[in-house]
């Protein structure tokens, strides 16, 4: 079954940087599971909420610019938080990024923050800008 990005998860990725764009689109045509996007772009004072909430560890965040992305997955209508469904998001996504030509880096990951939902492009190609 193809799936496709509902229009909630459209809606949240208007700001994201395009490249980022086509990996999420790609991923939700080749994707074994529904995903749905939570959250895109995001302005720096969500950001300082979600800090003094402890649920990110930085200010520095690649969403403020448009550079990352946090991606859900979506099992009979609602948002799930179970791990093993994130593995099947992760498969498209990388996939999906091999098949765009577009690096990405995945928060699930990383070492001492497994952040499932998110996604970014690295600094290393698509630094902040100044």
């Amino acid at each position: 079954m193809a799936f496709k990005l509902g229009p909630r998860s459209l809606l949240n990725l208007r700001g994201v940087h395009p490249d980022l764009v086509r990996v999420v689109k790609r991923a939700i045509s080749i994707s074994n599971i529904d995903f749905t996007v939570i959250e895109g772009l995001r302005s720096v004072s969500r950001q300082r909420e979600l800090y003094a909430k402890g649920a990110t560890k930085t200010m520095r965040s690649r969403h403020i610019h448009g550079f990352a992305v946090d991606i859900a997955p979506y099992v009979a209508g609602k948002i799930r938080w179970d791990w093993p469904l994130f593995d099947h998001v992760e498969n498209a996504m990388k996939e999906a990024a091999k098949l765009e030509n577009i690096p990405i880096t995945w928060g699930g990951d990383w070492v001492s923050f497994k952040d499932g939902p998110h996604w970014e492009l690295p600094h290393v190609k698509y630094p902040d800008p100044k």
